[in-house]
């Protein structure tokens, strides 16, 4: 529990981490995900309840902790006045066995800027810095903190690269992000926290597939018999016409729905135009639970 006078920020959260996995956690601002992860990292002090991180508490044990620990802040964490090349040098020096900082910037992008004072930098490029500040010196976890903020499309896709080779070596990773698909892409389990309480959790298969149902959509002519097509669908399954040619059905939506749906449509005569079938997305989820959008 951490409280901030009379708001309670975290309250009870209860949330762990498979070693040599990608954890996105994930809630609407104001609810409690950055307080969470600030305790993990030991800049924040917990009121009540323990934390341990690759077993160690993140403030007593903060010496011992911190080298095998990588951290990638949203925003400062830099000199200004520090050159891109210079500070990602200094900061592998730090540690015993850091990956080469410069093939590092090359493959971030940054060989084009590694002279160039931080505070000239772009937004993109200040955050593709922080990624390799964070994961230069060898970390066994490293705390991601919104790492495709501000990128360009390649840029981003290098960062997922990289995080998927992280993962790959074995290396812990707890990202926070506003970007569902980015959770999607990345994540093998994912917390969604409101309220300063992981309201659900599992992985993103597991998270799309509960709940609410999965709908195939198709196009044909107006006014078709929906009450002749439910008598073939399975029960629970729904059919309705929201639009004039528009049809949608509603249930547990397999190949044995699809199967059927096709063969009703054969035996009345109806060509479907369009057939497709809609899943249900993480970001469908995070609105069901929280009735909140991620902004950034």
């Amino acid at each position: 529990m951490k409280r901030y006078g009379a708001k309670t920020a975290v309250d009870g959260l209860d949330l762990s981490v498979p070693e040599g996995s990608v954890t996105a956690v994930l809630g609407p601002n104001g609810a409690g995900k950055t307080t969470t992860v600030e305790v993990c990292e030991g800049y924040r002090t917990p009121d009540e309840g323990s934390v341990r991180v690759l077993g160690l508490d993140p403030v007593a044990d903060a010496a011992a902790l911190r080298p095998r620990i990588g951290i990638m802040l949203q925003s400062g964490g830099v000199y200004p006045g520090a050159r891109a090349g210079e500070m990602l040098r200094h900061m592998a020096a730090l540690h015993a066995h850091p990956l080469d900082p410069d093939e590092l910037i090359e493959r971030l992008g940054l060989g084009g800027c590694g002279r160039t004072p931080y505070r000239r930098l772009s937004g993109g490029q200040q955050q593709r810095l922080a990624l390799a500040m964070a994961i230069v010196g060898r970390p066994r976890l490293v705390f991601l903190d919104e790492p495709s903020a501000g990128l360009d499309p390649q840029a981003r896709r290098a960062t997922w690269d990289l995080v998927r080779e992280l993962r790959a070596d074995g290396v812990t990773v707890v990202l926070t992000t506003h970007f569902m698909d980015e959770a999607e892409e990345l994540a093998d389990e994912v917390a969604i926290v409101d309220g300063g309480r992981v309201i659900a959790g599992g992985s993103p298969e597991q998270l799309c597939r509960g709940g609410a149902e999965n709908s195939l959509r198709f196009t044909g002519r107006p006014g078709l018999d929906l009450d002749s097509l439910l008598k073939a669908l399975p029960d629970g399954t729904e059919a309705t016409e929201p639009v004039p040619g528009g049809y949608r059905v509603t249930g547990d939506v397999g190949p044995e729905l699809l199967a059927t749906v096709t063969s009703w449509c054969a035996q009345h005569g109806v060509l479907p135009d369009r057939i497709s079938v809609e899943r249900r997305t993480l970001e469908d989820v995070f609105l069901e639970l929280t009735g909140k959008e991620l902004r950034l």
